[in-house]
């Protein structure tokens, strides 16, 4: 293990602002005196600490705008054993932040190899988005190295290049070109992840190569690429954003990276850079690890081979191409032969995106595949640093894909990414093993018996595996290629019958056929041919409640799927239902309305505004002898009756629809029904037992008219009474 002098910090606290002028590229800020105040290559800005005994500091104070902050020292060998926390103030609102620790860093550093060393301490840096002040406190018991500084990244913009394109080349550059740019009209750190099938970097992406240029990165070519020369994988290429889309300056880069012989592990990582950054800040978030590697930590460029934001985007970290074994500075001892992937974010208490974990399984699945690797099996590393975990030139065991503190004494990639490892391993092994298409599923589209129905759009998902691409089938015709590591194809298909299938092509030459799936693809709405009508029906009838019923037909050309009510109360119908048996209340204007619906979703509603309403017998206009009875049973508390054969009652309404309400008995008679002075029907009032406030006989209409309904008592033999009780109508 190496030896390393504890650092002990502590930033005294001041008034922000006070004290002499200091120029930062050429622009004043106010300082207090005793801090000195550097700049580093425009983008990296320094801020030296005042020592005093085992503390050290700078007032809170104002800066240029940066996005990370860390500290460092001028002792490599050196760590801080205390607590190291910063404040910043935002840009955007003015405010200061709370205080936010800063991880004191692990094990992520060169091997020597080729000579790259850290140059000096550093703690891990801390992404704070942009800010344009700082204030530091670093809590010990040691003395203090020499050199204490903060160090403030400013990542800038991501600069875009020229293309350079000549002869018969010019047509396939200018598309790599288009695939690896970013739109325009999107912020400037927006990633833009190459194709699968396409090179992770075209020579249009890189910042010197000609279409002509071997190099398959926009990094330096290796000198020593015959040892390294990329394989067939098996598992699928992920998509990658390279090193030219997220911004590197290939010019801070001295020297060629090194090569193993392969990569035998994956060692996943967290940056420790904090998760409060949003996805369109990840290019930003990258290119200012990068600069902090290499301008804070000395190394030759960025320490991890990928990179991996919370949305799942995948970046290309060290140069030198990202099919071949690069030897990184990630994992002390171990970098040869193995391949870091860090997470960008911290993982302590926080649980990684589900998105960055199927990234990670990928590019983990496609990086030990170019080997042969098992992302469920084990591997030998040897030990290649004297001060390491273990003894030197040791052939350690690790799992194909282990977390960093299984090389190192760190807590990265943090417990609760670490606890998600296993997982990683399951997914990654399913990206290299042949497509099983037998579990496909059809979703967008409603499933009745066998046949689905849409309206045009459907999503067709599986599992992942080992393949070189999908072919997705309509009809037996390619309509769509999905990427290798697509998981999903969406397509919208025009109005007819199709059967969709997915074929994918496995990396070990055989073909996988997933189930057909019948799809009818529908836009047209059901058919009201009679839309909603309301009229009065038979029942009883109170102050609250009367009787009506809501009619109505539909049709579809291809499959009516449902028929609700919505208003106004829900209702549910079969298909084949053409009536609902409802009431109204009386005096009151209500909308009813349906919705129908076909089994692709299309929808049709058909509603009607109508009032119902009760006439008492009172308001009738009589003919003849006619008593009234008093009794709580009848509408009002009261009804009329009549035993006097030719006795009339009338009333006259503007309605659709119209109800007589009259009461039964054992003893009731006979009444003669006519409308509009023609004869209607002749209703029998007598029952098994006493009924009160009965509609027997309705009359409806088309449209709303102005109608008399006139009753006639019939005389009926030994039972000549009949009782009113009023008329409801439907207007």
């Amino acid at each position: 293990m190496r030896r390393r002098t504890a650092i002990i910090v502590t930033v005294v606290l001041g008034a922000a602002g006070a004290g002499a002028a200091v120029v930062w590229n050429g622009t004043a800020s106010r300082r207090p005196a005793a801090a000195a105040v550097g700049a580093i290559d425009g983008r990296v800005h320094t801020i030296k600490l005042r020592t005093t005994g085992t503390s050290a500091g700078a007032p809170a104070q104002s800066t240029p705008v940066f996005s990370m902050v860390g500290v460092a020292w001028n002792r490599p060998d050196a760590r801080v054993s205390g607590t190291v926390k910063v404040r910043t103030r935002s840009v955007a609102t003015g405010a200061w932040s709370a205080w936010r620790p800063v991880a004191v860093q692990g094990d992520d550093l060169p091997d020597g190899t080729r000579g790259e060393h850290s140059r000096q301490g550093a703690t891990a840096p801390l992404w704070t988005g942009p800010s344009n002040g700082v204030d530091v406190r670093v809590t010990g018991h040691r003395a203090l190295p020499p050199g204490l500084r903060a160090v403030l990244i400013d990542p800038g913009s991501r600069r875009r290049r020229p293309v350079h394109a000549a002869g018969h080349q010019a047509a396939r550059v200018a598309l790599a070109a288009d695939v690896t740019s970013p739109d325009p009209s999107a912020p400037a750190d927006s990633p833009v992840a190459t194709p699968t099938d396409s090179p992770t970097t075209s020579p249009a992406d890189s910042p010197t190569a000609t279409p002509s240029s071997a190099s398959p990165t926009g990094s330096p070519t290796p000198s020593d690429s015959a040892s390294s020369a990329p394989t067939t994988s098996t598992a699928p290429r992920p998509d990658i954003v390279a090193r030219a889309a997220w911004g590197a300056d290939e010019s801070l880069v001295p020297t060629p990276n090194a090569y193993g012989q392969k990569v035998k592990a994956v060692f996943v990582h967290h940056t420790d850079t904090g998760n409060d950054y949003s996805c369109a800040d990840s290019a930003a978030v990258v290119r200012s690890i990068f600069l902090y590697h290499v301008k804070t930590n000395g190394w030759n460029d960025i320490g991890y081979n990928f990179l991996v934001d919370k949305c799942g985007t995948l970046f290309e970290g060290r140069s030198g191409g990202v099919d071949r074994p690069v030897i990184g500075a990630h994992a002390y001892g171990f970098n040869t032969d193995s391949a870091g992937v860090a997470v960008l974010g911290t993982f302590t208490d926080v649980a990684p995106p589900q998105a960055a974990l199927d990234t990670v399984a990928k590019v983990a699945a496609w990086k030990l595949g170019l080997s042969g690797g098992d992302p469920t099996g084990a591997t030998t590393l040897t030990e290649g640093v004297k001060d390491g975990n273990f003894p030197y030139e040791s052939a350690v065991t690790f799992k194909t894909i282990s977390g960093h503190r299984d090389a190192n004494s760190t807590a990265c990639p943090g417990s609760l990414l670490y606890a998600r490892l296993g997982a990683i391993r399951t997914a990654a092994a399913q990206w290299t093993t042949p497509a099983d298409l037998s579990a496909a599923s059809l979703t967008g589209a409603t499933k009745v018996n066998t046949t689905y129905y849409t309206k045009g759009t459907v999503t067709l998902g599986w599992r992942p595996g080992a393949v070189s691409g999908y072919h997705l089938l309509d009809n037996g015709t390619t309509i769509a290629e999905p990427a290798a590591t697509a998981l999903s194809v969406t397509t919208t298909l025009r109005p007819g019958t199709h059967q969709l299938q997915l074929v994918a092509d496995n990396m070990d030459g055989t073909t996988t056929k997933s189930p057909a799936f019948p799809v009818v693809a529908d836009t047209a709405k059901p058919t009201f041919g009679s839309p909603a009508a309301l009229s009065v029906r038979t029942g009883t009838v109170s102050t609250t409640k009367l009787p009506v019923s809501l009619k109505w037909k539909v049709t579809d050309d291809r499959l009516l799927q449902s028929v609700k009510a919505t208003s106004p109360s829900a209702a549910t119908f079969g298909t084949t239902t053409t009536s609902w048996s409802a009431y109204a209340k009386p005096s009151a204007s209500t909308t009813w309305s349906l919705t129908a619906a076909d089994a692709a979703g299309n929808t049709a509603t058909s509603a009607v505004k109508r009032t119902a309403a009760l006439r008492s017998d009172g308001s009738s206009s009589r003919t003849g002898t006619w008593k009234t009875t008093a009794n709580s049973h009848y509408l009002g508390g009261s009804g009329l009756y009549s035993s006097a054969k030719g006795a009339t009652a009338s009333w006259t309404v503007t309605a659709r629809s119209v109800g007589l309400i009259d009461k039964r008995t054992t003893s009731s008679g006979k009444l003669y029904v006519y409308v509009d002075g023609a004869y209607a029907a002749t209703i029998d009032t007598r029952a098994s037992s006493s009924l009160y406030r009965q509609i027997q006989w309705t009359r409806t209409w088309s449209t709303s008219t102005r109608h008399t309904i006139k009753i006639k008592v019939a005389g009926t033999s030994g039972r000549p009474t009949i009782a009113l009780d009023g008329l409801a109508y439907v207007g």
